[in-house]
């Protein structure tokens, strides 16, 4: 799977779309808010640019993408009139895969500038806003270009599935599962973290060169708890995969041979992981927890058919590339029912990792 090349959350505003299923993700940023709010405006405090460069890494092609954008832009304008200083010029820069879709998402500007104009006429001539389609695993900017970088439910997917999942022989070593699981053996967690550790290092190299010194990166991540178990919704998913190969609507075999680019760290090897690179100040290190079904107000027949159509429009393209477009329905029809049955059986959520850093000198 040539992750860079494939994978992108799903087009268009259809009722299965990432641009209508993505309140999950607005839910974690928003709850992710304040420490990106006190990282902007620290950033702003001590830098005080006349243009402030920033981009939103990852963005993907909802409305969540300028949710943050949005933000940042109202608490740099409560700072700047705090101490009576001129607004300042944006520069926002919405990076993510070539295959993302851009489109729906430059659809959603017109709002965007709307909003960004009430109760000050000059903010739309002032903020210009531009689409990155590269990969995040490598340069994107020039060197000390931006001031502040925003990255959310991203850093948690690899630029490609590990290597190491298949024995001297070739068979699949993680059979029945799609990532880290239960049942999953000792050699899948470390080819999985060995990726991350490259990618993470990557990202943070790479970073370090674009933003200028005090510049603020905030990153929100899908950690957990134990990275060796991470009891995460794709490890359902996965036992509901095996479930269709049962019934003989999926070949084993490419289940077997199926897995996710995804690795979901613990808040101690992101630490780890920043502090050996070196480039970023960590300011904050902090968990928030989302329930799969956000509103937990709903019965949990709504709760279970909402997790399943926020993944679907996560994953369901990677899925078609393995296993086809005919039985995308049935399998998340299923996977709604085994939702709606862990649900009941007990409170599932997901851990997010925020961390704040700043740019050292």
């Amino acid at each position: 799977m040539e992750v860079e090349k494939v994978f992108h959350m799903k087009k268009g505003v259809g009722h299965t779309s990432y641009a209508r299923n993505s309140l999950l993700q607005r839910a974690i940023i928003t709850q992710a808010g304040p420490i990106i709010d006190e990282s902007t405006r620290q950033v702003y405090d001590t830098l005080r640019p006349e243009c402030l460069m920033m981009a939103d890494m990852g963005c993907s092609s909802g409305p969540t993408a300028l949710l943050a954008v949005s933000r940042m832009i109202d608490v740099i304008e409560d700072a700047s009139r705090s101490i009576n200083r001129q607004f300042p010029q944006f520069g926002v820069f919405l990076n993510d895969l070539p295959g993302n879709d851009f489109n729906t998402l430059f659809s959603m500007l017109p709002s965007f500038e709307q909003a960004a104009e009430e109760g000050n006429e000059n903010r739309l001539r002032l903020c210009s806003v531009s689409g990155i389609p590269k990969s995040f695993y490598g340069r994107v900017f020039p060197d000390k270009f931006l001031h502040f970088v925003h990255c959310s439910n991203c850093v948690h997917w690899l630029s490609q599935v590990p290597s190491g999942l298949v024995n001297k022989n070739g068979e699949a070593l993680n059979k029945g599962n799609i990532c880290i699981a239960k049942t999953s053996p000792p050699e899948i967690y470390i080819a999985y973290y060995a990726q991350f550790k490259r990618d993470f290092t990557l990202f943070l190299r790479s970073r370090s060169r674009e933003i200028v010194f005090g510049g603020g990166m905030v990153l929100v991540i899908l950690g957990s708890i134990d990275s060796h178990d991470p009891d995460l919704v794709y490890e359902l998913f996965g036992s509901t995969l095996h479930d269709m190969v049962l019934e003989g609507l999926i070949e084993e075999e490419k289940l077997d041979n199926f897995n996710l680019p995804l690795y979901s760290p613990t808040v101690d090897e992101v630490r780890k992981l920043v502090e050996v690179e070196g480039s970023f100040a960590l300011n904050k290190l902090e968990t928030i927890t989302v329930d799969w079904g956000v509103d937990t107000s709903q019965n949990l027949d709504t709760q279970a058919e909402f997790v399943a159509k926020t993944l679907r429009a996560v994953i369901e393209p990677l899925l078609t590339i393995a296993f086809g477009h005919a039985v995308m329905d049935d399998l998340f029809l299923l996977f709604e029912t085994r939702v709606k049955a862990r649900m009941a059986e007990k409170r599932s959520e997901y851990v997010n990792i925020v961390v704040s850093l700043t740019k050292k000198e």
